[in-house]
């Protein structure tokens, strides 16, 4: 018996098939909200199938292997001798496979090929990366930030592992009022048909589960910066677009995604008032940081 469901996340709908008694995208609570259904005559962004048995070897040509440290999972992607991509994951560096992805060219459709060792885990993470992939030609970016929303705006706040993101999130839900936590992590960025660009929650929101299928006018994009003072500065034109693109999850490797990446990016630096923050971890920064975004 196999169980199919649809989900959708960013507005764009997408399907997962699974075969036996228990229907496993059900085991993941983060998936829950996203549930819903095609509208008529609306396309599926991508269709995964998951299956159970034993890895195969990987083979072809490794053109992508992260490497975020002992700590962090391991992600690689293959080009197969069939033109497909490949992608396989650990959970840490050195641990056995979880999975095999595999996807086709235009990335409509994917074989999830799991051996029955840490399947939720790696069910996450290729629902992840398919979706990073497939919704690049529908003006959608994976951005690693944690959002806020204020007064019907959300606003992004980006920097590296370590910079104080979440922290800056607190200081705006514990000083600024009306605002509301949409996305910790891992929240969706899409420059939409009309030229708006929105931010939506997404299944992915890092150590905080905050899992929202809910969206907000993208209102500024911060970019953290730890000082012992606080000081904000707008950003225009090539340090806008570089702000933007540093937290995006793109894989340059892939010319004719990366094409898509470019020409989204590109449009959000110059739809999105970007802002640089140096700034200390106290409530006056939420408060300066609040005021200069709200003009």
């Amino acid at each position: 018996m196999s169980t199919t469901r649809i989900y959708r996340v960013a507005e764009l709908p997408f399907r997962v098939s699974c075969s036996g008694e228990e229907f496993l995208p059900d085991k993941l609570s983060n998936m829950h909200p996203f549930i819903s259904g095609l509208l008529p005559k609306e396309e599926a962004l991508f269709t995964l199938e998951i299956e159970y048995k034993e890895l195969p070897e990987a083979s072809g040509e490794l053109i992508y292997r992260t490497d975020d440290g002992p700590l962090f999972p391991e992600i690689s992607l293959w080009k197969t001798p069939e033109g497909h991509i490949s992608a396989r994951t650990r959970a840490l560096p050195g641990r056995p496979e979880a999975m095999e992805l595999d996807m086709a060219p235009d990335f409509a459709s994917a074989t999830l090929t799991l051996p029955g060792k840490e399947d939720a885990f790696a069910l996450n993470n290729a629902l992840m990366l398919l979706f990073t992939f497939a919704s690049a030609k529908m003006g959608a970016l994976e951005m690693h930030a944690s959002v806020v929303v204020n007064r019907g705006m959300g606003y992004l706040f980006l920097g590296k592992s370590g910079t104080g993101k979440s922290t800056h999130s607190s200081l705006w839900l514990k000083h600024i009022p009306g605002t509301w936590l949409l996305n910790d992590d891992n929240p969706v960025l899409r420059l939409m048909p009309s030229g708006e660009v929105r931010v939506f929650g997404s299944p992915w929101s890092g150590k905080t589960p905050c899992y929202k299928a809910l969206s907000a006018p993208a209102g500024a994009v911060v970019r953290l910066h730890q000082a012992p003072y606080n000081k904000i500065e707008r950003l225009t034109g090539v340090k806008a677009y570089a702000s933007l693109m540093a937290s995006a999850s793109s894989f340059r490797p892939f010319s004719a995604l990366a094409d898509h990446w470019h020409h989204t990016l590109d449009a959000m630096a110059q739809a999105v008032p970007c802002y640089e923050l140096e700034c200390l971890p106290n409530e006056e920064a939420a408060r300066l940081c609040f005021s200069t975004v709200n003009g």
